[in-house]
């Protein structure tokens, strides 16, 4: 906890801050550090933020956990156990045949995949279905009718129907229930069947071989979007791995296209699909689709976009083969058809053109102007991914700068989860030449309401603020390996900033503190806020901030990052 002498002033009890983060119903506690799941029952009836918080209770689940330790040596027992999970909560896994899904998974770019997807044929005035994860602000965003969250009066009705149904069974199944991400797949499916949806778009968790929600046994249609390594404890340290596990979302006899892949993930790709009889297609560039004027403009900003767009082009058209031909047989069942071969480009049509332009996903290449601050929001947890955020960054702040009246600064803030390699993905932001770099667990403020939907009991609360620590002492070495303390920088108006000395670096307990010092009270949307007090000698580095004409903010290295800012930017995303 050292660092939050550098922050925060004498006096400030850290702990009952710390306390305060918890649901004001008193159903968790923290010890040690670490959160309690110990709860009392809840019923059928209760509002929005009791289901939620029931929900959470399912992440640190003692048996769950238990359960998901022995089956990793084990991993198509995690199947087995969804499904005995699916028929507990009265659902079977014949009725998922009758949601029209299209399936996709990858490293990088799925759930973009899913968002073109999903807009492209609710276009066509289907009423979608759209399941998803992580969610940015409200558990709810997850599960998608026509584009929008389910309303907290229907997540709270299925969520109590669900939840009763495994309650009521767990005695005789040896006191288990599903864990958090298997609970939500199986509420999802609940949902659209009770909702009647014409199809179902379902981006996979982790993996695909052994994720929960490959219990699909009949998609309409398959896709991979560009494989990296991520999730190394659960996949493998390989590409090979990693594409084996993509790979087993393959259903005989249903068609499946990814994008261009490293040479050995797409043979990897290959014997797979031939082993289940799968046919494979790769996607053609955005650039090879037939237009008569023009290029197609993508709602998502960034050119790795142009890769999902076209795989979800292929995916959409596959889907609307079978929907409007449903006599034609579009798979084939010859042995030499298996493997991979080149999927065709055609002339999209305006519905598809309109749907690619008309795609919003946020927390993706996003920005968002607030006066003279703007915020450029992605979620970026890879190194490949971080390299396009770097990218996309680079050129649009750039951009913005140029339209400045005076000196722009440019800030950090950062944040990264898990085994994902933190140092890595800060080499690759220094060439931005920011002003300052910020760094926050995932917490999204210190004041004592129940925020039951970013709530994260898997990781304790000392661990998070290690885990800034060490990315600051990363971003310090990765600038500066003599180190220097406190250095001070001259802001410029020239493009693109070049700092005359070392970036300066601070830490701070929650998001909300962080983004408070770091706009100085320029953002209207933050005013209403209760600030979090500061030291004087921190407050004193924020000259530079409050001279520039504006402030550019980088908000990446954690999609939970990112979702934690827009509740505090977005106010109509909390309601």
């Amino acid at each position: 906890m050292v660092f939050l002498w550098r922050v925060l002033p004498r006096g400030f009890r850290f702990s009952s801050w710390l306390r305060r983060q918890d649901c004001v119903r008193g159903s968790i506690v923290t010890s040690r550090g670490h959160y309690s799941t110990q709860t009392e029952p809840h019923i059928p009836g209760m509002e929005y933020q009791d289901a939620v918080c029931t929900l959470n209770t399912l992440q640190t689940n003692a048996s769950a956990l238990e359960q998901v330790r022995q089956e990793r040596g084990h991993p198509q027992l995690q199947l087995q156990a969804m499904i005995g999970f699916l028929t507990r909560a009265g659902l079977t896994v014949e009725e998922l045949d009758h949601l029209n899904i299209i399936h996709v998974t990858g490293t990088k770019g799925k759930g973009s995949t899913c968002a073109f997807t999903e807009q492209i044929l609710r276009s066509y005035g289907f009423r979608t279905g759209f399941y998803s994860s992580p969610h940015l602000v409200q558990v709810r965003e997850r599960i998608r009718i026509n584009g929008q969250p389910i309303g907290k009066d229907l997540f709270t009705k299925y969520f109590w129907q669900v939840y009763g149904r495994l309650e009521e069974t767990k005695d005789a199944h040896g006191g288990t229930m599903p864990a958090y991400f298997r609970f939500l797949t199986i509420l999802a499916f609940h949902v659209f069947l009770q909702e009647k949806v014409d199809l179902a778009v379902i981006e996979v968790g982790i993996g695909g071989a052994y994720d929960c929600t490959n219990i699909i046994r009949a998609p309409w249609v398959c896709g991979i979007s560009s494989l990296g390594i991520d999730h190394t404890q659960i996949l493998g340290d390989t590409i090979e791995l990693i594409a084996w596990q993509k790979g087993g979302i393959f259903k005989t006899g249903v068609p499946a296209f990814t994008v261009r892949q490293p040479e050995t993930a797409m043979a990897v790709l290959s014997d797979r699909a031939q082993e289940i009889k799968c046919p494979l297609r790769v996607c053609p560039e955005l650039e090879d689709y037939q237009l008569e004027c023009g290029s197609l403009h993508l709602g998502l900003a960034g050119q790795h976009q142009h890769s999902n767009a076209s795989l979800a082009l292929q995916l959409t058209y596959t889907w609307l083969q079978r929907r409007c031909f449903p006599d034609k047989d579009f798979t084939s069942t010859s042995v030499g058809f298996f493997g991979v071969t080149p999927a065709a480009a055609f002339k999209p049509s305006p519905i598809m053109v309109k749907g690619l332009a008309d795609t919003e996903w946020p927390g993706r290449n996003q920005s968002l102007k607030h006066g003279a601050v703007t915020y450029f929001l992605d979620g970026a947890h890879t190194r490949r991914s971080m390299l396009a955020c770097v990218n996309w960054f680079r050129e649009t702040a750039t951009q913005h700068e140029r339209n400045a009246s005076g000196p722009v600064c440019r800030v950090l803030l950062f944040n990264a989860t898990g085994e994902r390699d933190s140092a890595a993905m800060l080499k690759l932001l220094v060439p931005c030449h920011f002003d300052f770099a910020v760094f926050c667990p995932n917490i999204t403020e210190a004041i004592a309401s129940c925020n039951a939907d970013q709530q994260n009991f898997n990781v304790s609360v000392e661990n998070m603020l290690t885990r800034c620590l060490d990315n600051e002492r990363s971003w310090r070495l990765h600038n500066s390996p003599e180190d220097c303390e406190d250095p001070q920088f001259l802001i410029k108006a020239s493009l693109p900033l070049v700092t005359e000395k070392k970036t300066d670096t601070l830490v701070f307990p929650c998001i909300l503190s962080a983004l408070q010092w770091i706009t100085q009270g320029r953002d209207s949307v933050l005013a209403h806020t209760d600030v979090l007090p500061v030291k004087p000698s921190v407050m004193a580095k924020a000259a530079p901030l409050r001279e520039a004409t504006e402030i550019h903010i980088l908000i990446t290295g954690s999609l939970h990052l990112v979702g934690g800012v827009l509740k505090h930017l977005d106010l109509n995303s909390s309601k």
